[in-house]
């Protein structure tokens, strides 16, 4: 069986920052209460118009070209879904599922890096991420909060503590040692509690681990495609449902830049968003019961172009599509202002319609208990028509 360790280092350092939550700051702080958080971002601008394509559009075949979908599973007002989002069209019918298409931070630029900064700062200048904020107004009601993957990701950073975890590459530390720190940090108001975090992290990950050798070992041979999402989605719903474990969690794919073969029902981008719906179907299958008081948040920097391109693929755009899912969500539905595509946004991009921190912000709001005016204060300043949404949490 190989063994798998989460990055202690970064648990540590990470509960150093406990000493500077500002848990007085605010009257009533929000608090988890055990609801699940999950945030999936789609790294490189998925296309929305091929994972929720509407197919009642006048223009949508002939702008879309070889790009357009012939069928797929319906759901409202035209649109259908990607065929290779079966799990999550299943959740749509279920009610557990939403949508917000034409949806756009206040970003209008083309760059992968900037529109990243800006989805997980949720500012202008990006100085620390958007949920570390959210975690940092809940004080020392705050849930722990973990990024799967090697880095701790912009929108965890800032003075809340939150934890990475990813499959060792070098030896862990043995028992002995793991007791010895335990002594020496017993009394330790910051490293105490924080060593005790990595330690349950740990035995969450085992379970990952002990799948990954039954398979043979895939995920450390560098497994790509569906079963690396099954265990990117088996590794957080296995931390999130571990005792003491996280309420939040931070997933990142990548491969969504789809400039060239893009492809309709099958090609690259139908194989990403099968990926997509293994790792929504892996963590609703791992949370069991803590699905119902779970919301995972998918979303992505920015959209892409409306028509097709030289090259069968699309180019950088701007309104994109999110997704909100799980159990505690009241789904079954597309939510917010759909533009249309008589006008585009430049002649080229799906009209931004919809602002994502106004996502964001309901999802806080309803799902956590945090105040409104709050979150317009300290995680999304500057930002308008955050209470827009409202009843996305059941």
């Amino acid at each position: 069986m190989s063994r798998t360790d989460p990055s202690r280092r970064a648990l540590i350092a990470a509960g150093a920052a406990l000493s500077l939550l500002p848990g007085a700051a605010f009257a009533q702080a929000p608090r988890a209460q055990g609801r699940k958080l999950v945030l999936i971002i789609l790294r490189g601008a998925l296309d929305g118009l091929a994972a929720l394509a509407p197919l009642g559009e006048r223009r949508y075949r002939s702008l879309r070209g070889g790009l357009a979908l012939t069928g797929g599973a319906e759901a409202s007002d035209g649109f259908v879904f990607h065929p290779a989002l079966d799990h999550a069209s299943g959740l749509y019918r279920r009610g557990e599922l939403l949508a917000l298409h034409a949806a756009a931070t206040d970003y209008r630029d083309r760059s992968h890096f900037d529109g990243q900064d800006r989805l997980e700062a949720g500012l202008a200048v990006p100085r620390d991420g958007w949920l570390n904020r959210a975690l940092t107004l809940m004080g020392g009601a705050a849930p722990g909060a973990v990024a799967v993957g090697r880095d701790l990701p912009l929108v965890l950073r800032g003075a809340a503590p939150a934890a990475s975890w990813a499959p060792a590459v070098l030896p862990g530390a043995d028992d002995d040692t793991i007791a010895r720190l335990m002594d020496l940090y017993r009394d330790d108001p910051s490293l105490g509690p924080a060593l005790a975090r990595a330690l349950e992290t740990d035995a969450a990950a085992r379970a990952m681990t002990e799948d990954d050798a039954a398979m043979g070992g895939g995920m450390r041979a560098g497994a790509r495609g569906l079963e690396a999402a099954r265990l990117l989605g088996a590794a957080a719903g296995n931390l999130l449902i571990a005792p003491g474990g996280p309420d939040l969690a931070v997933l990142s794919l990548d491969g969504w830049d789809t400039h060239v073969r893009q492809g309709a029902e099958t090609g690259q981008l139908a194989q990403r968003l099968a990926g997509l719906d293994a790792v929504l179907s892996e963590l609703e299958r791992r949370l069991g019961p803590a699905w119902a008081q779970t919301a995972v948040i998918v979303t992505t920097e920015f959209g892409r172009t409306v028509r097709e391109n030289g090259a069968g693929g699309t180019d950088h755009g701007t309104g994109g599509l999110a997704l909100l899912a799980g159990g505690a969500v009241r789904g079954g539905r597309i939510i917010g202002d759909w533009p249309g595509l008589d006008r585009l946004y430049e002649d080229r991009d799906l009209y931004p319609a919809n602002d994502l921190r106004a996502l964001f912000a309901a999802v806080l709001s309803d799902h956590w208990g945090h105040d409104r005016a709050d979150l317009a204060r300290a995680v999304f300043p500057g930002a308008d028509g955050l209470g827009r949404f409202s009843g996305l949490i059941a």
